[in-house]
């Protein structure tokens, strides 16, 4: 098995900082077998990989594993729980969907999340990997977690339309719900030409024509 090592690949970074010696190796070590766990899913594949490889690679015993995770599966969820908060602590303060008062500060806010999306789905590419191509087919329970999340960005998403309808630079016929569907669609399929063609060009390119969009596509024609 190649080796991986966790320094130079992050799955997910920590959000919140652990403040003793003791907690911060262990949130390492958590952070390893998550990292470990990633590489072996992606030589291996999720279901041919065994918590004996995962350990193995590290140099840990199963019990140290299971003192940080109840199976493989539990290391998803781990990871997805990491992933939503990332993507939430992006969405706060100058970026919350009310916090656009006119056209040039929606702008300027689509510009900041894009770019922080771009950051958080194309920095560790196996974390979207793993999450659009393999996550449905492990079982039922995190398929609907993951539409249950899709639902969630739809929501999201028509919540920044609604305002920007509410205070009069977005189209006063804009359909909401449907058009942050289709800006869904357009996030997610960024993301699958990204783990395609990961050339940072062509990824800039895309983000752009995406922002284009978000904003000409949907914005009050001048008086």
């Amino acid at each position: 098995m190649t080796s991986h090592s966790v320094c130079d690949h992050r799955i997910i970074e920590v959000v919140t900082k652990p403040s003793s010696r003791i907690e911060r190796r262990k949130a390492e070590l958590r952070q390893e077998i998550i990292d470990t766990a990633f590489a072996c899913f992606a030589e291996k594949g999720y279901h041919a990989t065994g918590i004996a490889d995962i350990a193995g690679q590290l140099g840990i015993g199963h019990g140290t594993f299971y003192r940080y995770f109840q199976n493989k599966r539990d290391i998803i969820d781990h990871v997805i729980d990491d992933l939503a908060a990332r993507i939430i602590e992006t969405l706060g303060t100058d970026n919350a969907p009310d916090a656009a008062e006119s056209l040039v500060e929606y702008r300027a806010q689509v510009n900041r999340i894009g770019d922080a999306l771009n950051s958080i789905f194309l920095e560790d590419q196996r974390v979207a990997q793993l999450l659009l191509f393999q996550a449905t087919g492990i079982d039922a329970e995190l398929t609907a977690r993951l539409y249950g999340l899709l639902d969630t960005a739809d929501a999201l998403t028509a919540g920044y339309l609604e305002h920007g309808v509410e205070q009069g630079y977005l189209r006063a016929d804009l359909d909401t719900t449907n058009t942050a569907r289709a800006v869904t669609g357009m996030i997610l399929a960024a993301i699958i030409h990204g783990l395609r063609q990961p050339d940072a060009a062509a990824v800039n390119d895309l983000s752009q024509a995406i922002r284009q969009l978000l904003i000409d596509g949907v914005r009050k024609d001048p008086a």
